[in-house]
């Protein structure tokens, strides 16, 4: 039975929709011999005003993007060949089924459905990109809207965009950060460490039934 303070649920896709990043991210820098977590250094240090954040906004292209971290890299001691980075990370933008099966059976038991991205342009992966994206009521990218999580203006844009009030809908995402100011604003949150005990607090929050039961 649906749970009817429920009227809406937004999902990250990178780490929940989609696979995770990380693990990518981490094999990439032990191939270029870069420490670990050298990368999020990277982004943590270049802040809300740095060229990661900018990529995510839509304020720098991947190509103008690429020089600019290579170089941030090389003044934190370790040049980034920033290119190949986005392209791994581009490679792990593959849909989990799991949740492309939650997501139609959110929508079935009508409720509202939408997507909050950290995202910039994958041309090799856009088709794959497209399919996932029509799955949802809405989707709000943080390339084509100009801000990005943890803005907490894009979380009242994704929620007036999919037309639902913040405190009747439940926010997805795998990262920490990402959650608070989803929650300052009156959202439910679930943070996505590993997708099936995050589907099963979803479940148990909506009232829908969003994994096959044993033997189905």
């Amino acid at each position: 039975m649906v749970n009817g303070t429920i009227e809406g649920v937004i999902f990250d896709l990178g780490g929940v929709v989609l696979e995770s990043p990380l693990p990518a991210i981490a094999a990439f820098e032990a191939d270029a011999g870069l420490p670990p977590r050298f990368i999020a250094r990277l982004v943590l240090e270049g802040g809300d005003n740095g060229p990661w954040a900018q990529l995510e906004r839509g304020e720098l292209s991947p190509a103008l993007f690429a020089p600019v971290f290579s170089a941030q890299g090389a003044a934190a001691g370790h040049r980034v060949d920033a290119v190949a980075l986005l392209r791994v990370i581009a490679s792990t933008a593959v849909p989990r089924q799991t949740m492309v099966t939650a997501i139609v059976r959110l929508r079935a038991a009508g409720l509202r459905v939408g997507a909050l991205t950290n995202i910039w342009p994958m041309p090799d992966r856009a088709a794959d990109l497209d399919a996932v994206k029509r799955g949802f009521d809405a989707v709000v990218e943080s390339c084509l809207v100009r801000m990005r999580k943890p803005e907490p203006r894009i979380y009242d844009l994704a929620c007036r965009t999919l037309n639902v009030v913040p405190a009747r809908t439940i926010f997805l995402d795998d990262l920490g950060g990402n959650l608070k100011p989803a929650r300052a604003l009156g959202m439910t949150t679930i943070k996505v460490s590993e997708p099936t005990a995050a589907l099963a607090e979803l479940g148990r929050l909506t009232g829908v039934t969003l994994q096959p039961t044993q033997g189905a």
